[in-house]
């Protein structure tokens, strides 16, 4: 099968892409608008950028029925500022609920239940809940797309503040096990990590 995006819809496009692209790392993502109203939505095209500084991204997309920008990116374009919060098992459900596209004076912690948790050096709070937390402040923000409906950006942001539970610490390192991240498929499907192996890397020397 060969298939030209260009002869789809985006629509299309992007059942393919979430149903390969898997499985992804879901990044809860705390902001607060100007003025002083939480956000929390869920953004599973996330990861790492570099660690030099630390920094990550996400892909907040626009809406897919208007073409309008969300909640989220509009309040990172406001503040420069936001945390991220890593999605354990045990708040999947509750994470799910921050994702319906509530109107914008809606607080999603009061939705879902997740508990704000004051930050060290941003005013977004962490998710008491959350295992690991980033505050972040905004490096830039990348528009991908003319602007209609399937577009979207990259948010790239500089982790200014590690946060981790003392569960899931270990020497330095992060503890799977302990963390039990859940990871995006298509639809409404989610998996686990439970059943890890190693391929080691040979190293090549001169």
């Amino acid at each position: 099968m060969i298939i030209d995006p260009n002869k789809q819809s985006f629509g299309e496009n992007h059942k393919l892409m979430i149903g390969s692209i898997v499985p992804r790392p879901i990044a809860l993502v705390s902001t607060v608008s100007s003025d002083a109203k939480n956000n929390l939505a869920p953004f599973s095209y996330f990861n790492g950028i570099c660690s030099n500084p630390p920094t990550v991204m996400f892909a907040p997309g626009r809406r897919g029925y208007d073409g309008l920008t969300k909640d989220t990116l509009n309040n990172i374009r406001e503040t420069e500022q936001f945390v991220i919060n890593i999605v354990s098992n045990e708040i999947g459900e509750k994470m799910v609920t921050c994702a319906t596209d509530f109107p914008s004076d809606v607080d999603e912690f009061e939705i879902s239940g997740l508990t704000p948790k004051r930050s060290v050096k941003v005013e977004p709070p962490l998710v008491s809940e959350s295992k690991v937390g980033f505050e972040c402040e905004l490096n830039q923000i990348v528009e991908i797309g003319e602007g209609g409906p399937g577009a979207g950006f990259v948010v790239i942001g500089t982790i200014i503040m590690f946060h981790i539970d003392d569960d899931v610490y270990n020497d330095g390192r992060i503890d799977i096990e302990e963390l039990k991240p859940i990871g995006r498929l298509a639809g409404n499907s989610y998996s686990h990590i439970r059943d890890t192996f190693e391929i080691i890397r040979k190293v090549h020397i001169d």
